[in-house]
């Protein structure tokens, strides 16, 4: 612990994401808000993160529908640690000008005034709509090893995947010498043919060189005010930036393969994806690991319940997982993720689907390779994934054919919180 001693360190979590390939999810709420596997929020991966790693100065950036958000925050993480310790959502409020933030840099620009507080040695600048777990400490080792003045968390992934994400191309001692925004040829890794470094959106800088140059890129007109492709091609001109390999982060008691996991969970159908493989013999996220908590609200739900034992209604559930506060009565699941208090009645049957919080699956509904919003009641009878056509009237279809119910009206009968 001793690199906490000789660095004071805040995190400025950008959380303002509006996230619209993952609309009607996002309909009416940001995307670090979005439920994710039952229990959590996006916004829980890079805050367990971040607490995990022993980093306790932390702001949380929002800005787009951010209600649900806020709400989420404020009953899981706002709180205070002691003396420059604290976790604290700070809105959008038109700092600066007249404008809401029109970059991720000048979403930090305009909050600068937050580090006046408590003066750190170092900022990590992360995101907060991905899922993945990082020992953060490790990142921060790395760049007071290589003496940068700012560090890019980077993901190796097959250079022919590489287009679609913003390319890092390095020397052979990992310092950064140009970025490259979805290239149609991605930079190799030097000595790794057919392997490129993609930016995760992650970043520690020393404080000084980041004011120094947010404030350069505010005074600038042309600028789109955004890091990857204002603030940090500027700097690598000039001072030493260096490349964090993700692949050799590692979490406690848990495999390379484990602790490399990382997911942008962008697209309706990544989301869908990301979440089933929960319900894996061997998923590839661990979210049973004590060692790395992933933190979120702690509801006083009920235990879940599966009722009746007869061969015309039996409550089961397989390779599936199911959250607090659910009751299988004579339905059947399998191979789905389950929000919080949901109903599953009588000859219902959920397949290869993810249902949000508070929903009812009525009497002998059948639902498969669908998304369900929560505060849904599926009508008795009802057949959501099996007519293509008719599906398409009702709901919205992802580009790889998951149906997606749109969020439910809140009812008298809801039981789950709104957040």
């Amino acid at each position: 612990m001793g690199w906490q001693r000789r660095s004071r360190i805040v995190a400025l979590v950008l959380a303002g994401g509006q996230g619209q390939r993952l609309r009607p999810l996002t309909e009416l709420r940001s995307k670090p808000a979005v439920p994710f596997g039952g229990k959590w929020r996006i916004i829980d991966f890079v805050m367990s993160n971040l607490v995990n790693s022993g980093i306790h100065g932390i702001y949380v950036l929002t800005q787009y529908k951010a209600q649900s958000l806020l709400e989420h925050l404020q009953e899981t993480w706002v709180r205070s640690f002691g003396p420059n310790s604290f976790i604290t959502a700070v809105p959008a409020q038109m700092q600066s000008g007249q404008s809401w933030y029109q970059g991720t840099a000048d979403a930090i620009h305009q909050n600068l005034r937050l580090l006046d507080r408590s003066r750190p040695h170092l900022v990590a600048v992360f995101g907060g709509d991905h899922v993945y777990k990082m020992n953060v400490r490790q990142m921060v080792d790395y760049h007071r090893e290589c003496g940068a003045v700012a560090t890019v968390a980077c993901m190796p992934v097959p250079s022919e995947e590489a287009s679609d994400f913003g390319v890092v191309k390095i020397d052979g001692h990992r310092r950064i010498v140009e970025f490259q925004e979805k290239p149609e040829h991605p930079a190799e890794i030097p000595g790794r043919p057919g392997w490129s470094l993609i930016s995760m959106g992650n970043y520690i800088f020393n404080t000084s060189t980041l004011v120094d140059f947010l404030e350069e890129d505010a005074a600038d007109p042309h600028s789109v005010h955004d890091f990857g492709k204002s603030i940090l091609p500027k700097l690598i001109e000039v001072m030493p930036v260096y490349a964090y390999d993700f692949h050799r982060n590692r979490i406690p008691l848990e495999s390379a393969e484990e602790s490399a996991y990382w997911r942008d969970i962008g697209t309706l159908d990544a989301y869908y994806e990301a979440n089933l493989d929960l319900k894996n013999v061997q998923p590839k996220l661990n979210l049973y690991n004590w060692d790395w908590p992933i933190r979120s609200v702690s509801y006083s739900d009920p235990p879940v319940k599966f009722v009746f034992d007869d061969g015309h209604r039996r409550g089961e559930a397989i390779q599936s997982t199911v959250a607090g506060g659910c009751i299988i009565a004579g339905g059947y699941v399998k191979d789905s993720v389950l929000g919080r208090n949901i109903l599953i009645d009588q000859g219902a049957v959920v397949e290869n689907s993810v249902v949000l919080d508070n929903c009812w699956i009525g009497r002998g509904a059948q639902v498969r390779n669908a998304i369900i919003d929560k505060n849904n009641h599926i009508a008795p009878g009802d057949r959501i994934g099996y007519d293509a056509a008719r599906d398409a009237e009702r709901f919205h279809i992802s580009p790889g054919g998951i149906v997606v119910v749109s969020r439910g009206k809140d009812s008298p009968e809801s039981r789950a919180r709104d957040v």
